[in-house]
């Protein structure tokens, strides 16, 4: 399955989807000068519904805002427009959403100021993105050899596309060494966070997950920790060391493209009993609830088309 669709929205228009496309010369394609969001759309049991699309876009905002941008052309509210009418458009009952603010200037130069923000927005269908089988089998994972980024040296509040190089080197190294995600470390040597999840470690019936100055705050982290914490498990976040990773009763990464993963070995280390623990399955079953239109959050948490 690949990432086409019919149409895609490009700065408040439709345009064909072999017709979505940028000059060759602009910052955000040779320079990574752009932010973006990953949001899914749940085929629920209501139809069609978008997942904390408010947030999102919320999140998109001030990503471009902690950037720099100047002005962002388009509204909170008119991009949760956008999200719900590109998904209508390409007739899909889920998909991924990609919303995109990007940098269009007259100039090569490094001013940003000279330019002004674009905003498109693309939709395709993508099931879990490390696959069916690791929502129940879960994956191998190891800890990369590359830092997160400094948060003096990036933004790492910001979902800025610069950002992600550091991401997929992880992840390229990872994988090449057999395993199929990376955990990175920050630059203390603290526990950050996967290439593009969020961590949680399951110790003695407690979950533990890393302070938020380390990392980018996920939306579906706080939807988990919302759901665990009204399941009845204390939540605690605090700083964590590798060493922890390897005696966890249970591990599970999540994210927008994940959604909610266990984490059966870590280093060549099996934790716990190398599948999916029982408080990962709880909250797994919880999140399903909510994505289906089945929960006491569903309401709040899901935007229909």
């Amino acid at each position: 399955m690949g990432i086409e669709s019919k149409y895609v929205w490009m700065n408040g228009k439709f345009v064909d989807y072999e017709k979505a496309t940028v000059p060759f010369l602009n910052p955000a394609l040779h320079y990574g000068f752009a932010c973006f969001e990953g949001i899914r759309c749940y085929n629920t049991d209501q139809g069609p519904a978008i997942f904390r699309n408010q947030e999102h876009m919320q999140r998109l905002a001030e990503s471009a805002h902690i950037m720099g941008f100047k002005k962002l052309p388009f509204s909170v509210d008119e991009l949760m427009l956008a999200a719900r009418e590109t998904v209508a458009r390409n007739e899909f009952e889920a998909c991924y959403i990609r919303p995109l603010v990007y940098l269009i200037s007259p100039s090569m130069g490094l001013n940003m100021d000279l330019g002004e923000a674009h905003v498109s927005i693309a939709a395709w269908e993508w099931g879990s993105m490390l696959g069916e089988e690791s929502l129940t089998k879960g994956v191998r994972a190891n800890v990369s050899s590359f830092t997160r980024h400094h948060p003096n040296v990036m933004m790492t509040k910001s979902k800025a596309a610069g950002n992600y190089v550091n991401s997929m080197l992880a992840k390229a190294e990872s994988v090449r060494a057999g395993f199929e995600e990376a955990i990175m470390l920050d630059p203390q040597g603290y526990v950050a966070e996967c290439t593009g999840e969020n961590l949680f470690v399951v110790r003695k019936g407690k979950l533990y997950t890393t302070h938020t100055a380390a990392i980018l705050e996920g939306i579906t982290r706080d939807s988990i920790i919302t759901l665990a914490q009204e399941l009845g498990y204390e939540v605690i976040e605090q700083p964590l060391v590798r060493d922890q990773l390897y005696v966890a009763d249970e591990i599970f990464m999540c994210g927008t493209a994940a959604e909610c993963v266990p984490v059966r070995e870590v280093d060549r280390r099996q934790i716990g009993s190398g599948v999916a623990g029982p408080i990962t399955r709880d909250i797994q079953k919880a999140f399903q609830e909510v994505i289906k239109g089945r929960h006491a959050h569903s309401p709040e948490w899901l935007d229909h088309i």
